[in-house]
């Protein structure tokens, strides 16, 4: 039965970036020109963000609470009209003319190194209690060099999703199930598939275009091995733990056929439809494909049939999931920052984390909606990502991580598409990686 319909999704995506500047700064000065011709003495905010309707709640109570004082103005970038590296990209040109126009924006993870030298150090501004409130992992990856330059607005992380009803058909169901919520490992993880080979349907579907999906599906199977990519100038690109990473990650398209070869085309969207629409039984994902596939499966009944599980191990070493999620950072060159921090701590107050995880599934960062027992009981799934995050594992931070990342990946996707060895595209890699001068040793 086909729930997606890829071919009818339409994606209009800005392709030159000077396009998308020009209707950015167009945007921002009819918002910015319209609120100042306001006679009072409200202080405006501006936040930029991709704006969903849970953002919009959030925004509209903080608006409420502080009417006549401060007001929220919120400027969307959707995912559906600006690619994630074209809001980089724009917000790097802003900040680095040391433009007033933004207050506060969200950034991905992996951006902080890139960004700091343009953004407040939020140190002075927060307590220690205030501080404690972030989950400790998720903290800690807030911080670049020693600095804290921003705080998590919600929570990503790696995870696998699976049919209970195609599971359930095997005669030791219940045994494999239990397995699975533990962590099972890549050695049993194959063995499983073969059991599923006649029922043909596709075992495993994961994200393996060049792009940064691949980048944490082939971190988290390194840090599970407890060897990271680089670490300060030194590249482990060539490391027995990272050829035996990516050669798994190979071999289950081509030596063991358990996914199938259209993954070097799969981002997240691409990997939750083929799983969908072809009955899949493992997916790696992230928290929000239950969100966004609701209305999708809730209708016929499918919702109740996917399960969650801890991504698998190799025998002998943990579990590791990659740590993601969005992030909030104050312009250096804001005017209101004031005003600014006070609308920052709201969106992590225990209120606002609430909107935003029932509204919209995003996973919360404070630490006491996990410590609430009611909460937990009537939101259950936080607690299975609370265990998650005692495994979550974060991508080696640098300034040029997007450059070393766009290499990393484009070599990643040869070698699973079979056009050269891992041991020959991870050494490629770690050749150009060299000439782009990034590392020097």
């Amino acid at each position: 039965m086909q729930f997606i319909k890829t071919a009818s999704r339409s994606r209009f995506i800005i392709s030159s970036s000077i396009a998308t500047v020009i209707v950015f700064s167009l945007y921002l000065f009819i918002l910015i020109s319209d609120s100042n011709s306001s006679a009072d003495k409200v202080k405006h905010i501006y936040f930029v963000d991709n704006i969903s309707p849970a953002h919009k709640k959030v925004i509209d109570l903080f608006n409420q609470k502080y009417k006549g004082s401060i007001q929220v103005e919120s400027i969307d970038l959707p995912f559906s009209k600006f690619s994630t590296n074209e809001r980089k990209e724009l917000f790097a040109r802003y900040l680095r003319s040391k433009s007033e126009q933004i207050d506060v924006f969200s950034v991905d993870q992996i951006w902080l190194p890139r960004f700091a030298r343009w953004c407040e150090p939020l140190d002075k501004y927060l307590s220690a209690e205030e501080k404690e409130t972030i989950l400790p992992n998720v903290l800690h990856a807030c911080y670049y060099n020693d600095t804290l330059v921003a705080v998590p607005l919600f929570v990503d992380i790696g995870l696998m999703y699976y049919r209970k009803d195609l599971i359930g058909k095997l005669p030791d169901a219940a045994v494999i199930e239990h397995a699975l919520k533990n962590s099972i490992s890549w050695e049993e993880f194959v063995s499983l598939g073969k059991r599923f080979r006649k029922e043909k349907n596709p075992f495993y579907i994961f994200q393996a275009d060049n792009y940064e999906g691949l980048m944490c599906c082939f971190n988290e199977m390194l840090e599970g091995l407890q060897k990271p990519m680089y670490n300060n100038d030194s590249l482990f690109l060539q490391s027995p733990e990272a050829v035996k990473s990516l050669t798994l990650l190979v071999d289950l398209v081509h030596r063991y056929k358990l996914s199938p070869p259209g993954v070097t085309h799969f981002k997240e969207m691409d990997s939750y439809e083929y799983f969908l629409n072809h009955n899949g039984v493992f997916l790696r994902g992230w928290p929000n494909f239950l969100r966004d596939y609701e209305s999708v499966y809730g209708a016929t009944g499918l919702a109740k049939e996917i399960g969650k599980a801890p991504l698998p191990h190799f025998t002998g070493h943990p579990t590791a999931s990659t740590m993601g999620g969005w992030n909030l950072m104050l312009s250096k060159y804001s005017v209101q920052k004031r005003e600014a921090m006070i609308f920052i701590k709201f969106l992590m107050s225990e209120e606002a984390q609430k909107l935003m995880y029932e509204e919209g599934g995003y996973v919360p960062s404070n630490s006491a909606l996990y410590a609430d027992a009611g909460y937990l009981q009537q939101y259950p799934d936080l607690k299975f990502y609370q265990q998650l995050f005692s495994e979550g594992v974060q991508r080696p931070a640098h300034p040029e991580y997007t450059k070393i990342s766009d290499i990393i990946s484009g070599y990643l996707k040869q070698s699973i598409n079979k056009t050269m060895t891992p041991k020959e595209a991870l050494a490629r890699a770690e050749a150009q990686i060299r000439i782009e001068g990034v590392f020097e040793k």
